[in-house]
């Protein structure tokens, strides 16, 4: 099937930013649809939006990178075959021709590889997932979900960004988000009573009102055991530190304690956090200029616990195949529009099976009501799944979909369950 259209057009993200949406329309009149999220916390080395910079809209509007989808884009894809993806995406990468995606911007071309995908799936009329999976068997992603947001999602108001709980427990998907949905309640509930509920962050996780990080790790065990599940039984801790947002050269700066801590001092720290709490996956728990302390990290967590590189790999097949060289993580979080096109984020998922690594598709801050990674995560059969919260019609599109997806599935549905985390596969 031939592509015969390509549209781009300015829509509105969870944070109200301007963000670019692609239709992609084949010859029979089948179509697909691709959405570009946006990140507040961003790898140095990630693909590059392109925004109109001045005055209107903060800088951040993207008229610019919508008259390069027209200009450029759309005229190149017009007639090549929707189904050959690696083709489009090459073509992509060509046409922009810089190593950052800097030129037509990676949210220019993030929404039209993945227009282009969904449209390969219309045009097979079959679902993404199905599309995507090509016959193979594939299980229901484990979800991460937000409990209480922080670092750049929450005004810094806590250091660690994701403070998130995984249903190690739970028997499919839908029982997952059960768990989850009890969880998050309760954490809103304690909240409430300690007089701190003040509203939700950007990925709709509780706005984190305490004095320290370890009061919302304190407050997360208390929400597990209201709930009535054990912690590290049926419900673990994941976190996302995301250590680049405060750490450079090797040095820490703990806002919320007043503390500076070099790299040793941060990595014990989050040891006695580990020791304390039960805390199955931390990500990014050193900064991405850190390799040297991740590695030394990974050794001596690594076994207990999933490291999970996000800043530092930034979804790019290389650096992935470097840190597997380098002994740093044994996790890899795979954001399309941090690589810039679908099939880079695929290699980046293909060369952390081969080094052994688990895999997590996730979304970003800023999202829309757009699907598609609940289907990236089951096509793929990535393992696990990060939207963000249990809260806002953008997170829970996504949660809602995976059990649409899961009530698709021939026969019984598969579900990775806890075997998803580093160290529990097979």
């Amino acid at each position: 099937m031939r592509i015969r259209e390509v549209r781009g057009r300015r829509i509105w993200d969870s944070r109200g930013r301007p963000t670019i949406e692609v239709d992609v329309v084949n010859e029979d009149g089948s179509w697909g649809r691709g959405v570009a999220p946006a990140g507040a916390s961003r790898g140095t080395r990630e693909a590059v939006e392109r925004r109109d910079g001045g005055v209107r809209f903060g800088g951040l509007d993207v008229q610019q990178a919508l008259s390069g989808i027209e200009r450029e884009i759309a005229p190149a894809l017009r007639g090549l075959d929707v189904g050959d993806q690696s083709a489009i995406d090459a073509l992509l990468v060509r046409l922009d021709g810089t190593p950052d995606r800097s030129r037509l911007g990676g949210n220019a071309l993030v929404a039209t590889s993945l227009a282009a995908l969904q449209a390969a799936a219309a045009a097979a009329r079959t679902p993404l997932w199905r599309h995507l999976a090509q016959g193979r068997p594939v299980r229901l992603p484990l979800p991460q979900v937000q409990v209480f947001g922080g670092g750049a999602h929450a005004g810094r108001r806590v250091d660690v960004q994701d403070f998130m709980v995984i249903a190690t427990g739970a028997e499919s998907f839908a029982h997952a988000l059960e768990i989850t949905a009890d969880v998050y309640r309760c954490a809103g509930e304690l909240m409430a009573q300690r007089g701190r509920l003040a509203g939700v962050a950007d990925e709709g996780g509780w706005w984190p009102d305490f004095a320290r990080n370890e009061d919302a790790l304190d407050t997360l065990v208390a929400a597990i055991e209201r709930a009535g599940f054990t912690p590290g039984g049926e419900v673990a801790i994941a976190l996302d530190i995301a250590a680049s947002e405060f750490g450079r050269g090797g040095r820490y700066r703990l806002a919320l304690e007043q503390e500076e801590l070099d790299s040793d001092a941060m990595g014990e720290r989050l040891v006695r956090w580990i020791e304390r709490y039960p805390v199955a996956s931390i990500e990014d728990p050193l900064a991405e200029d850190d390799e040297a302390g991740l590695a030394a990290f990974t050794r001596a967590v690594g076994s207990r616990v999933q490291v999970v590189g996000d800043d530092y790999l930034v979804t790019n097949a290389q650096r992935v195949r470097d840190a597997a060289a380098a002994g740093a993580c044994n996790c890899v979080l795979v954001k399309p529009n941090q690589a810039g096109t679908v099939s880079e984020a695929r290699a980046a998922l293909q060369a952390a099976r081969e080094a052994g690594y688990a895999t997590i598709v996730s979304a970003r801050s800023g999202e829309t009501e757009d699907v598609a990674i609940a289907h990236l995560a089951t096509g793929w059969d990535a393992g696990q799944l990060k939207v963000g919260s249990f809260a806002r019609s953008e997170r829970m599109a996504k949660w809602n979909e995976g059990i649409r997806i899961e009530g698709e599935q021939p026969g019984p549905a598969g579900f990775w369950g806890a075997r998803a985390l580093a160290g529990g596969r097979r």
